[in-house]
Order: structure tokens, then sequence, then C-alpha cells
């Protein structure tokens, strides 16, 4: 049990070996914890990056064949937007900042939040998919990032979300919004349900190093 309800809501964070040039906000899925994801990256960190897996509310209705929870969603993705707005204000450049997520809520919340509210030049979406496809030429894009890179990884004995919607969400991104097909990174894992593993880090990592070196 947390000492308090403030203590139970602060974000787990992974701090740079030195000064941070670059943040990571990764968000926890529905039956995972934001402390484990922050173990995670503890275990693939870069030294000048600083990771931040905030707590995260149940987002609920999100699988494919559910109502989908759209204010839950957008309000989420402005609690994200806030957290970026603080390490904005902490000196680090927006394009700088990578989103990320895992499973139905929390992935997607990412991605929607990259592609709507919040201006960043990475996504990685972990076992996840994106919903709220019917309404999402009515949202306030302002402008869709078309050289966003994302990093989409899925494990190919997935029950909780099939890989054929994970393919549906890499051809909306392709054809709905136009999105540099150079820059989308989709892998599958072998064997893999809806969890993570040693590789996908790995994996994780090298599109991290990739996009965010350190600043000389």
């Amino acid at each position: 049990m947390c000492g308090s309800n403030m203590s139970c809501s602060l974000p787990a964070i992974v701090s740079a070996v030195w000064k941070a040039s670059a943040v990571i906000i990764f968000l926890h899925g529905l039956e995972d914890t934001r402390h484990g994801w922050a173990e995670a990256f503890a275990g693939v960190k870069c030294s000048h990056i600083k990771y931040i897996c905030p707590h995260t509310p149940a987002i609920i209705g999100l699988s494919p064949d559910s109502q989908k929870d759209e204010n839950g969603i957008k309000e989420a993705a402005e609690n994200v937007k806030v957290l970026i707005d603080q390490e904005a204000k902490n000196g680090i450049p927006s394009n700088r900042i990578n989103l990320g997520g895992f499973s139905q809520g929390k992935g997607n919340l990412s991605l929607y939040a990259a592609l709507t509210t919040i201006k960043t030049s990475s996504v990685i979406k972990l076992s996840c998919w994106f919903p709220l496809w019917s309404s999402f030429p009515q949202c306030p894009i302002n402008g869709v990032n078309k050289d966003i890179s994302i990093l989409q990884c899925h494990g190919d004995c997935d029950l909780s979300v099939p890989l054929m919607f994970v393919f549906l969400t890499v051809e909306k991104l392709l054809l709905l919004l136009l999105i540099n097909p150079a820059n989308v990174t989709f892998k599958t894992y072998e064997c893999m349900m809806h969890s993570s593993c040693q590789q996908e880090m790995m994996d994780v990592k090298q599109f991290i190093e990739k996009l965010l070196p350190p600043m000389h």
C-alpha cells in the first residue's frame, strides 16, 4: 500500500547517468505497473536519457469489438502533455522526447497523443493497436507529423490483441495518415504472448539509440 494518494500517483523514474538530453515517457498497461517498466528500462538504459513511467488510470473499452473510451483517451493524452511540458521547461527539446506504451490502453494512448495533441519525433508501441479510427479524421490534428518514427512490436501468440489488428494499425498509419513507410518499424516475436521479452527490449533500446543519440 502507498503511504498517500500522492505517493501512489508519482511516476517511477530512471534517471540519466549525467544531465539528461532526452526523455522517454512510457505508459504501463492495465495489469502491469510503472515500477515494472521502470525496471525493464533500467536494464537497457542509455546513460544520457531519463525514463519516466507515470501512473496512468485504466482506460476501458479498447478491445476491437468494444465501445471506445474516447473521452478517457483524450483526457489522458492531455495529462501526458503536462508531463512533456514539464520536461520542456527542464530544457529538453520536444524532438528529444519520445512517447511509448504497452497494451490496449496505454500503447494506443501514446500514438493517439503523438498524432493529435503532442509534437514528438517518435513513438514506441508494444502489444497494442490504435483505437478511434472512425473518429480520428475529425480529431484536432493540426497537421499530422508524417515524418514521425514509430516502432510497433508484437508477440505472434498474443491472444489479447491479435496480430490482425496490429496489421490494421500499420495499414491505417500508411494509408489514412500517410506516415512515411520508411519511418515505421514493425517487429514480431515468436511464441510471445501479451507480454514483453528481452529481445523486444533490446530492439526498443536500438530504436531509441538511433533516434536520440547523445548530444555533444
